[in-house]
């Protein structure tokens, strides 16, 4: 599983990070991070989460 995130849409909202702050983070600079792009399937619903709540859905799963 791989993230994608179409940082065109994205406004760096958060909503990711609070549902996957092991993935994703937002810094002082007020950009979104993604901290591990391939993450393990373990989080694999945290993602789908993510993508869901995504409030632009500038968030992907490749598989």
């Amino acid at each position: 599983m791989k993230i994608v995130v179409d940082y065109d849409l994205c406004e760096s909202n958060a909503v990711c990070m609070q549902i996957a702050p092991e993935v994703f983070e937002v810094r002082d600079d007020d950009f979104l991070y993604v901290l591990n792009e391939e993450p393990g399937e373990e989080l694999r619903a945290k993602m789908e989460d993510s993508v869901s709540r995504c409030p632009k859905q500038a968030i992907a799963i490749a598989d």
